[in-house]
């Protein structure tokens, strides 16, 4: 597979299309030893050897990241009202097209999945595809067997929408219970909604994990990373605790 350069260098998020003739010049970039002069050459990501400044780069057209969502911005590539999760990555990382693969509400916390990618995101978010998404959840109420029994046989909506069935594993029972929740749906507040059923309200959420990728407790509220090979396929696993 032949690509141009200016794509390859725009897909690693080295420069952008515009930008690149000038990038080419400026940072030394080469094709197999020899200085490159034009982004419309054409070259070869598994057999040329591409460098930028004496490093090489070993080109890569997909991108999966986690990020540890804050409160207070919307899972979307853009919003007319509030900031969005793309609002906190860095000029590098926007380069790459990367969109949410799946979303959080916007007082919701945890793992957030970033790709450009659209196969492998729609296999996350597709409820066809059996994806577990784990949330840990802090209830005004008391949380019963009862409740759980519910969740597993299908919640019932308020507005008639029928849930699959899911996993309420209660932590601590009280005036503040807390709780693990799992699911294989991504309906528009779900688990509030779930929880709202059953008379409760749910007053704090955290994605812990999808599938059997955990969110990385090292990154703080608004800090993002890339994926490992290893990593990007275990969204498809089964969480050992289930």
């Amino acid at each position: 597979m032949r690509i141009r350069l200016d794509k390859f260098l725009t897909d690693m998020g080295l420069t952008t299309r515009r930008q690149a003739p000038y990038f080419i010049k400026s940072s030394g970039v080469t094709i197999n030893g020899r200085p490159a002069v034009s982004p419309h050459e054409k070259v070869d990501p598994d057999a040329d050897v591409i460098e930028v400044a004496g490093a090489k780069v070993v080109y890569k057209d997909k991108h999966y990241y986690m990020m540890n969502k804050p409160a207070g911005y919307v899972s979307a590539t853009e919003d007319r009202r509030d900031p969005t999760v793309l609002d906190l990555l860095d000029e590098q990382a926007r380069r790459y097209g990367l969109f949410p693969a799946g979303r959080l509400d916007k007082d919701s916390e945890g793992l957030l999945l970033l790709t450009n990618d659209g196969d492998w995101a729609h296999r996350i978010i597709s409820p066809s595809k059996d994806v577990v998404k784990t949330y840990y959840i802090e209830v005004d109420g008391l949380l019963t067997d009862e409740d759980a029994r519910a969740f597993a046989e299908g919640i019932t909506l308020g507005d008639g929408l029928k849930c699959r069935p899911a996993v309420l594993r209660v932590l601590a029972a009280g005036e503040r219970s807390k709780a693990l929740v799992y699911l294989t749906e991504g309906k528009y507040h779900q688990v509030k909604r779930m929880v709202a059923a059953r008379g409760k309200h749910v007053a704090y959420l955290k994605r812990i994990a999808i599938g059997a990728l955990k969110l990385d407790e090292g990154l703080k509220p608004g800090a993002y990373r890339p994926l490992t090979e290893e990593e990007v396929k275990s969204v498809f696993e089964k969480p050992a605790e289930i």
